[in-house]
C-alpha cells in the first residue's frame, strides 16, 4: 500500500445551503419571517455553502488589511487596503439588505427578522465584515433622534449598493457607518472621555450644529467607513457627533489613523486607533445626552452579537458533524460512537437555544416591544455570546488534531469566538445592565416574566424555573448595590437558560425541548459539554443531531 493513499480523511464541507439545512433558522423564519423573504435568504444560504464564497473567508481572514497612512508624496491620507475578497463579502452582505433596510422598510413586514436570518447565514463564512455591516444597520435608530441627520444619511446606509470609497456622501450611491466611543483611560466607561468638542457654528457640514472635535479613540471600527457616530465631551457634557470622513465639497475631515490593532480573531476587519484633530461633527441629540443617544445604536449592536455568535455556534456544529459522519474511528464512525453521539447531541441543543433566541429578538424589534427587548437583549447578549467561546473549543475537539489547523475553519471560529462577548460591553458591563433594567425598569422584568408565561404548563421543571427566575430578578432589585452587582451574573444565567428553554418548549420538537429543559434546568448535566443523560442520548441523540444538519 502506498503512503501517499489518502484514505479516512473527510471531504470538504461544500455545497450545503447555510440556510435551508438549518431548521432553528427556517422555522423560525416561518414563525416571525415572511414568506416572501424566504426565496433571497435561500440564495443568500447557497452562496453561503460554495466553494467560492468559502475562498472569500479564508482570504479576507489571511490577507489582513494594510494601513496607508500617506501618498506617494507624502500627503496624509489615512486609508485601509483590503484584499478584493472582503470587498465581494461586503458587497454580498449589502446587496442583500444586511445593513440598514429593515429600518426604511414599512412596519408589518418582517425585516428585521429576515435581516437577522441573513446575517447568521452570511455571517458563518466571514465574521470579520459582518463588524461594520452590523454598525450601519445600527446607526439608523441613533440616527431617527435628529430627523434632518436622519434624511441626509438613513437612505444611503440602507443602500442595497456597496460603494467602497472616500467621496462626499453626493457622490455616494451607498454608504458604511462606524462608531468611536471608548477612549484608553476609560474602555467601557465612556464617562472618562476626553475627547473635546468645541461649538463652531456654520461649520461645513449640514443637519444641525457644527463642533470641531479633538482627541484619541482607543478603539474605532472600520475606519474606512463614511460616517461615524462619536462621542466627545461638549460644553454640556458627553454628547454624540456625526462625524463624516469626507466633507461636502471633497476635501478630507482630519481623521488621522494611528494604526491597526493586531487582534486575536476578526482579523479581515480594521479595527484602528484614530486621531481626531479638528475634526467636524454634527451634534447628535442634545449636550450632555450622549450615552442617551447612543443606547439605541449599543442595543441593535448587542442583538447582533447574540445573532453573530450563534452564527459562530452553528458553523461549528455544522462542521464537527460533518467531520464526525466521515471519519471512523475503533470500528465505526465517529457519529455513532455514544459518547461522541452526547457531545453533538449537547452542541446541537446549544446552537438551536442560540438561533431561536436571536431570531425572537428580532422579531421583538419588528413589533416594537421594546419593553421585552430592553432586558431580553442583554440578558442574551451576556449568555449567548459567553457560551460560544466553550461550544466551538468542544466542536474543534470533535476533528481532534484536524481542528487545530487553519485549513479545516473551525481553528478560525475559535479565534473569532470571544469578540462578541466583549464587543458592545463585556459580560460584566452587560450583566450590570440588566441589573439597572429591573431596578429602574420594572415594566422590563415584567415584559419578559410575560413572554416566559407562555411556555407554562409544558414540563413542571420550567414552571419552576420561570417562577425561581423571576423571584431572583425581583429580589436582585432589592438589594444594596454592591450585593446586587456581586449576584448579577448568577440571576441573569438562569433569566438566559430559562428563557431559551421557553422558546424551545413552545417552538422546538419535544426530543428537543425535554432534553434541553432537563439539561440545562433540571440538574441532569455536568460542568461540560457531553455530560447529558445516557438515557436521553439513547432515546433522542440520533434525531437532534439530524435534526440540526441533516448534510
Amino acid at each position: 500500500m502506498s503512503t501517499h493513499e489518502v484514505t479516512n480523511q473527510v471531504p470538504p464541507l461544500l455545497g450545503h445551503n447555510v440556510v435551508d439545512s438549518d431548521p432553528a433558522l427556517t422555522e423560525g423564519l416561518t414563525r416571525w419571517g415572511d414568506a416572501t423573504d424566504r426565496a433571497g435568504l435561500s440564495r443568500l444560504g447557497e452562496l453561503a455553502g460554495t466553494a467560492r464564497a468559502q475562498a472569500w473567508g479564508d482570504q479576507a481572514d489571511r490577507v489582513t488589511p494594510v494601513l496607508h497612512t500617506h501618498s506617494p508624496r507624502g500627503e496624509r491620507i489615512d486609508e485601509v487596503e483590503f484584499h478584493p475578497a472582503w470587498h465581494e463579502l461586503m458587497s454580498t452582505a449589502v446587496s442583500h439588505g444586511l445593513t440598514a433596510e429593515p429600518w426604511t422598510r414599512p412596519v408589518g413586514t418582517a425585516a428585521h427578522v429576515r435581516r437577522a436570518a441573513g446575517f447568521v447565514a452570511w455571517s458563518q463564512v466571514e465574521a470579520g465584515h459582518g463588524c461594520p455591516v452590523s454598525m450601519t444597520y445600527a446607526a439608523v435608530p441613533a440616527l431617527m433622534t435628529s430627523p434632518e441627520l436622519s434624511a441626509l444619511w438613513a437612505p444611503l446606509l440602507a443602500s442595497r449598493e456597496y460603494d467602497f470609497g472616500l467621496r462626499s456622501r453626493a457622490d455616494k450611491a451607498g454608504a458604511i457607518a462606524g462608531m468611536g466611543m471608548t477612549e484608553k483611560q476609560g474602555g467601557s466607561d465612556v464617562r472618562q472621555n476626553a475627547t473635546v468638542a468645541t461649538p463652531s457654528p456654520g461649520g461645513p457640514l449640514e443637519g444641525g450644529d457644527t463642533y470641531r472635535l479633538t482627541g484619541h479613540k482607543w478603539f474605532c471600527s472600520a475606519p474606512m467607513s463614511d460616517v461615524f457616530l462619536v462621542l466627545a465631551q461638549a460644553p454640556g457634557g458627553l454628547t454624540c457627533f456625526v462625524v463624516p470622513r469626507v466633507l461636502a465639497d471633497g476635501s478630507r475631515n482630519p481623521f488621522a489613523i494611528q494604526r491597526l490593532k493586531d487582534k486575536l480573531g476578526n482579523r479581515s476587519n480594521a479595527s484602528s486607533e484614530i486621531e481626531l484633530d479638528g475634526t467636524w461633527g454634527v451634534r447628535l441629540g442634545d449636550e450632555g445626552r450622549g450615552i442617551r443617544t447612543i443606547l439605541d445604536m449599543v442595543a441593535a449592536t448587542r442583538l447582533d452579537c447574540v445573532l453573530g455568535s450563534a452564527s459562530t455556534m452553528r458553523a461549528a456544529l455544522v462542521r464537527a458533524v460533518h467531520h464526525t459522519r466521515h471519519r471512523q474511528a475503533f470500528g465505526a464512525a465517529l457519529v455513532d460512537q455514544p459518547l461522541m453521539r452526547n457531545v453533538l447531541t449537547d452542541l446541537a441543543l446549544e446552537s438551536e437555544a442560540a438561533t431561536t433566541l436571536g431570531l425572537r429578538l428580532a422579531a421583538a424589534v419588528d413589533a416594537g416591544d421594546t419593553a421585552f427587548s430592553r432586558l431580553a437583549v442583554a440578558v442574551a447578549k451576556f449568555w449567548v455570546c459567553k457560551r460560544a467561546s466553550p461550544m466551538v473549543a468542544e466542536a474543534l475537539e470533535c476533528l481532534g488534531g484536524n481542528g487545530f489547523v487553519e485549513e479545516n475553519g473551525l481553528a478560525r471560529l475559535y479565534r473569532e469566538a470571544p469578540l462578541n462577548s466583549i464587543w458592545e460591553g463585556s459580560g460584566n458591563v452587560n450583566a450590570l445592565d440588566v441589573v439597572r433594567a429591573i431596578t429602574r425598569e420594572p415594566h422590563a422584568l415584567e415584559a419578559l416574566h410575560q413572554e416566559l408565561a407562555h411556555a407554562r404548563g409544558a414540563d413542571a421543571r420550567l414552571d419552576t424555573a420561570i417562577e425561581r427566575s423571576v423571584a431572583a430578578a425581583r429580589e436582585l432589585a432589592t438589594r444594596d448595590p454592591g450585593d446586587a452587582q456581586a449576584g448579577a451574573r448568577g440571576v441573569v444565567e438562569l433569566l438566559a437558560t430559562t428563557l431559551q428553554a421557553s422558546l424551545l418548549v413552545r417552538f422546538a420538537p419535544a426530543y428537543v425541548s425535554g432534553v434541553f429543559v432537563a439539561s440545562r434546568l433540571g440538574g441532569e448535566h455536568g460542568h461540560s459539554f457531553g455530560t447529558l443523560p445516557a438515557s436521553a442520548v439513547r432515546a433522542s441523540g440520533t434525531r437532534v443531531i439530524d435534526r440540526a444538519f441533516a448534510g
